[in-house]
Order: structure tokens, then C-alpha cells, then sequence
């Protein structure tokens, strides 16, 4: 039975799984990641059966993760190295060694990642390049971007109860949001709404009130 195509779904993650779902896929860019670069050192690193490592080597050529490179012209021996494409391919795989990790390996970790000057282990996580605050939810969400299509839209377009905040998450010190001064923050991302003059003059002298209050109050209540 064939195999649907994902190559022509708008979601990035079902493209990429296009390219590299299969999982020897997955494996010889482990592999390459790590250095192997001869059809010989990935069969002996894999024990796959070589016309099946020839296909997926072609495959992952012709997706632009590995690009092929003649080494011997007699007899025509090729190498194949990660393109710039197939470098950003590793940090899914480390983010595949950390839940191999933590979830299947009962006995113990077999690869872990350290340090490369101290030796120590580290814990790989995703985080934000900007802010560099770990990415998870609910401070972080999945949104349609600009090329989705109305599938997609309506897909994102509700919360499910697994987009709750994890129970074993750590929540963190609270971090105010940063608002311009004089507008108020709605319910939405990235979505401000300033206020009237009228309500804002209103708000400024309620607000005035009630701090003239609280100083009389504690002015009344405080020793002579």
C-alpha cells in the first residue's frame, strides 16, 4: 500500500516528516550529524540493507539535508555531508535524545549530551532566541501564521484542555507585561487598545481619589 504524501499540507511539521519521517531517514542524519560521510560507515553503523541505505541516501540528497560529494573516481565513490539545511536538523535530534531519555531508556541514558570543556551533562531544552525563556505553554502559543490555510485557522483557532498549564511545570517568578503608558492590555496577543480621553481622565481621578484616601487612613491609624 502507498504511502500518503505530506508534501503538499501547509503544516510545517507534516513537510518535514515528508522529508525526514522515515526512520532510517532520521538515523543517517544522526549519523552524518556525528561525522559518518561513506556509504560503507553508514551501513556498518546502521546494518541496514544497502539498496535501502541507497535509497534513503538519494532521498535525503534530493530534500537538500545531505549534499553528495565524489571522492574516488576509480572505481566512483561518493560521500554525502549535512547541508546548512541539514545542520538545523540537529537540535530535533537532540530534542529526540532528550525524550528518548527521560521516557524510554529504564536502564539508563546510553548518549547523553555535556559539556564540551567541563564534561558536565546538560539538559537540553527549547528555548525562545530572543528572550531565552524556555518555551512552553501556556506562556507560550501556537498561532496560525500568514500562509495558513482555513483548515489550519480553525484548527488553532481553539484551546484544547492539553494547552493547560502542566502540573509538573514550574511556573516561575510572574513577569509583568509591559503595557504603553495610558492604554490597557485586552485579552489577546499582541492586541492593545488605548483608552478614551473621557475614560482616561475618569480612571486617572479615581485613581487619585482612592490613593488620597488610603494616605489619610494611614495617617489616622499611625501613632502620635
Amino acid at each position: 500500500m502507498q504511502r500518503k504524501s505530506f508534501r503538499n499540507m501547509s503544516c510545517p511539521i507534516a513537510r518535514s516528516l515528508e522529508r525526514v519521517g522515515e526512520w532510517w531517514s532520521i538515523l543517517i542524519m544522526r549519523d552524518a550529524l556525528f561525522g559518518l560521510r561513506r556509504f560503507d560507515e553508514f551501513q556498518k553503523s546502521l546494518g541496514i540493507a544497502p539498496n535501502m541505505l541507497a535509497r534513503r541516501l538519494n532521498a535525503l540528497v534530493a530534500a537538500g539535508l545531505l549534499e553528495r560529494r565524489r571522492y574516488s573516481a576509480h572505481p566512483p565513490r561518493n560521500e554525502y555531508r549535512p547541508t546548512k539545511r541539514g545542520r538545523d536538523f540537529r537540535p530535533v535530534l537532540i530534542a529526540l535524545l532528550a525524550f528518548g531519555n527521560r521516557h524510554f531508556a529504564p536502564e539508563g541514558a546510553s548518549v547523553t549530551i555535556v559539556d564540551a570543556e567541563t564534561g558536565v551533562e546538560a539538559e537540553p531544552i527549547i528555548v525562545d532566541r530572543v528572550t531565552g525563556r524556555p518555551i512552553r505553554e501556556p506562556e507560550f502559543a501556537w498561532v496560525p501564521g500568514p500562509a495558513a490555510g482555513e483548515r489550519t485557522r480553525q484548527r488553532y483557532a481553539r484551546r484544547p484542555h492539553s494547552a493547560l498549564p502542566e502540573a509538573t511545570a514550574s511556573p516561575g517568578p510572574p513577569r509583568p507585561t509591559p503595557s504603553p503608558a495610558g492604554s490597557r492590555t485586552r485579552g489577546r496577543v499582541g492586541r492593545v487598545r488605548p483608552l478614551p480621553a473621557g475614560e482616561r481622565r475618569s480612571r486617572d481621578a479615581h485613581d487619585s481619589t482612592a490613593c488620597q484616601k488610603q494616605i489619610g487612613a494611614y495617617k489616622e491609624g499611625s501613632p502620635k
